[in-house]
C-alpha cells in the first residue's frame, strides 16, 4: 500500500479544513469558490470506494457529504497532458480554452499550486500563464529534490525518509499544502470569487515518503494485486513494460527479465503514499470541492495502458446545500482525523453514481455548479475552436443521484505505441515515433479497444488499418484478465455503438471501416 498516498491524504484534508473554517466565501451568495484537488497516480484505492486496506479516513469523510462516482475514468494519462510531452499545446494543437482558463474570463482569480498542468514545454514553461492563471502558478522548492541522489544510492522507487533529513527539512507535498493555506487566507477579504487548483505529486513515483507512513501497513500483510498475470491473448502492442519502473535501481537488482519478468511484490509503498495524500486534506460553506485524478493501474507497475484499472479513477464532488446541507455558523463540517490513531468513525459511502462517465465531463459540470453559461457541444471538427466540450454536466446526477439511470454510456479512452513489438519506449513514445493509437469504449458491461495505424504529422488515425484488438466482459471478467476479441459477438457491440450520440458520428464512421474488416475475417 503506499504510504505517500496516506500521508497526502491528511494534507489535502488539512487543506478542505483550511478552506471550511477560514471564512473564505464569495461576496455573491450565487458564485461559489471551487476548490480542484488532484493526486497524481490514484486510482480509486479509497475507503470511500470499498477498499479493504487503505487508510483514507478523510478522504472519505469528504466522499461521505458528496456525490462519489465509481465508473469515472480518464481519457489518457491525466487529461491536462499532452501524450507527447516536448510541444506546447497552444502552438500544436490549438489554442484552446483551459477549465482555469474558463472561470478567470468569468470574474475568477484562479490559482495553481503543485502540479496540476505538466511542467515544461507541455505547458510552455509557464503552467500557462498568464492565460490559465491569475499570478503565476506556485512549484515547492524541494520538488527539485525529488529526483536527484539525496542520501547515497536513493534513485529508487520507493525510499523513506525522516522529512528533517531533506536537503530543505520538507517535502514538496508538505510545501504544496502550506502555500494552499496561505492563498486560501490571502484570499479571505476577497471580492472575486477563487478557483484553486492544487496538484499534489503522490502517490506518482518515486515513492518518497516520511518512513512513519509505512507503519500502517506491515509488509507482512501486503498480498499481490488479484491478476499479477498478463491477460490471455494479450496483444503485444496493449501491454506496458514499465520501462519507467525498471530504471530505478532497486528495481533494476531484481534482474527482471524484459518485458514480461514478474512485477515486484512491494506494494507497501503505495497505499502508505495514498495515506500521505489523505494526511493534506482537510473546507468551506461556499466553496464546491472536486477531488480526482488521472490513473490507476493493472497489477502491472506504471501507467500507459487502455485497461480499465489504468483508466479509471476517483471522482468526488461535494457542493454545500447539494450533497449536503450547508454547514452551521462555527461547525467543523470536516474535523481532521489522524491516520496514526488506529481507529476512527466509519463514514458513509456518499452518493453513489455507478453511470459511466469521463473527466472531460469535469469541465461542464463546475461550469454548470457555478452558475456559468454552458459550453457548447464540439463539432466533429474541432481544431480551430477555442471553447466548446465533449463533455456533459454531471450536474443532474450530483443533484438527483438517487435517480442515477446507469443508461447505457459510454466513456472514451486512448493510448499511443511506437509499434507492435514491445520495446523501450512503448510506454511513452514522442509524437514523431507514434505509429499506432488504441481507441477503448468503456460501457457499463464491456470495454472494446482497437488499436489502429496513426499519422502522427497529421495526428489522424486510420481505421482501416487495424493492428490489434481487445474485448473484455466485465461481469464475468471484472480484472480484465481474458481477451475474447476473436470470439465474442462483435454484431452486438456494433449495434450498441450504433446508439452512440450524434456528435460521435466520426467514430460511428470508423467502426463501418471495423465491421467491413469484421466481415471480410468472417467474424461477423
Amino acid at each position: 500500500m503506499n504510504i505517500m498516498f496516506v500521508n497526502t491524504q491528511m494534507r489535502l484534508f488539512l487543506l478542505i479544513l483550511h478552506v471550511l473554517e477560514a471564512g473564505v466565501f464569495a461576496v455573491d451568495c450565487k458564485q461559489f469558490n471551487i476548490l480542484y484537488l488532484i493526486s497524481d497516480d490514484l486510482r480509486p484505492t479509497l475507503g470511500c470506494y470499498s477498499d479493504p486496506v487503505v487508510k483514507s479516513p478523510n478522504i472519505d469523510q469528504l466522499a461521505s457529504v458528496s456525490t462519489v462516482f465509481h465508473n469515472a475514468n480518464a481519457q489518457v494519462c491525466y487529461t491536462t497532458k499532452l501524450y507527447d510531452f516536448n510541444s506546447y499545446w497552444r502552438v500544436h494543437a490549438g489554442n484552446y480554452t483551459t477549465l482555469p482558463q474558463y472561470f478567470k474570463s468569468n470574474g475568477y482569480t484562479t490559482l495553481s499550486v503543485g502540479k496540476v498542468f505538466h511542467p515544461g514545454i507541455a505547458s510552455n514553461h509557464s503552467d500557462d500563464y498568464p492565460y490559465s492563471w491569475s499570478v503565476p502558478p506556485y512549484h515547492p522548492p524541494s520538488f527539485k529534490y525529488e529526483k536527484r541522489k539525496v542520501s547515497g544510492k536513493n534513485f529508487s522507487l520507493h525510499f523513506d525518509l525522516q522529512v528533517s533529513e531533506m536537503p530543505l527539512g520538507t517535502l514538496p507535498d508538505i510545501e504544496n499544502t502550506a502555500e494552499a493555506i496561505r492563498l486560501l487566507k490571502s484570499m479571505k477579504d476577497s471580492h472575486n470569487p477563487f478557483f484553486l487548483a492544487v496538484g499534489f505529486y503522490k502517490p506518482h513515483i518515486p515513492f518518497r515518503i516520511p518512513r512513519e507512513y509505512l507503519k500502517p501497513y506491515p509488509i507482512e500483510s501486503m498480498t499481490l494485486a488479484p491478476d499479477p498475470d498478463v491477460p490471455k491473448k494479450l496483444p503485444n502492442v496493449a501491454y506496458n513494460p514499465w520501462t519507467d519502473i525498471r530504471k530505478r535501481e532497486d528495481v533494476q537488482a531484481l534482474n527482471l527479465s524484459f518485458p514480461y519478468g514478474p512485477i515486484p511484490k512491494d506494494f507497501q509503498h503505495y497505499f502508505a503514499s495514498v495515506s500521505y495524500v489523505d494526511a493534506q486534506f482537510g473546507l468551506a460553506e461556499d466553496t464546491i470541492v472536486v477531488f480526482s485524478s488521472d490513473h490507476g493501474e493493472h497489477g502491472e507497475w506504471a501507467k500507459y495502458s487502455n485497461f480499465d484499472v489504468a483508466t479509471r479513477v476517483p471522482l468526488i464532488v461535494y457542493k454545500p446545500g447539494v450533497t449536503s446541507r450547508f454547514p452551521r455558523p462555527g461547525e467543523k463540517t470536516f474535523p481532521f482525523i489522524d491516520v496514526f490513531q488506529g481507529t476512527w468513525e466509519q463514514f458513509g459511502k456518499g452518493h453513489g453514481v455507478e453511470s459511466v462517465v469521463e473527466l472531460v465531463d469535469v469541465f461542464p459540470t463546475l461550469s454548470h455548479l457555478a452558475g456559468l453559461h454552458p459550453l457548447h457541444r464540439c463539432p466533429s471538427s474541432s481544431f480551430k475552436i477555442e471553447l466548446c466540450t465533449e463533455g456533459s454536466s454531471l450536474a443532474y446526477l450530483i443533484r438527483y443521484p438517487e435517480r442515477d439511470p446507469n443508461r447505457e454510456a459510454y466513456s472514451f479512452s486512448q493510448y499511443p505505441r511506437p509499434s507492435d513489438s514491445i520495446q523501450e519506449n512503448s510506454d511513452l513514445p514522442d509524437l514523431a515515433d507514434i505509429r499506432i493509437m488504441g481507441y477503448s469504449i468503456r460501457s457499463t458491461d464491456y470495454r472494446y479497444t482497437l488499436w489502429v495505424g496513426f499519422d502522427p504529422v497529421h495526428c489522424q488515425p486510420n481505421m482501416t488499418d487495424i493492428h490489434a484488438g481487445e474485448m473484455y466482459l466485465l461481469a464475468e471478467d471484472p480484472g480484465e484478465d481474458s481477451n475474447v476479441f476473436d470470439v465474442f459477438d462483435q454484431a452486438t457491440v456494433l449495434r450498441k455503438l450504433g446508439m452512440l450520440p450524434s456528435w460521435t458520428e466520426s467514430l460511428k464512421h470508423h467502426i463501418m471501416h471495423l465491421s467491413s474488416s469484421l466481415k471480410s475475417k468472417g467474424i461477423l
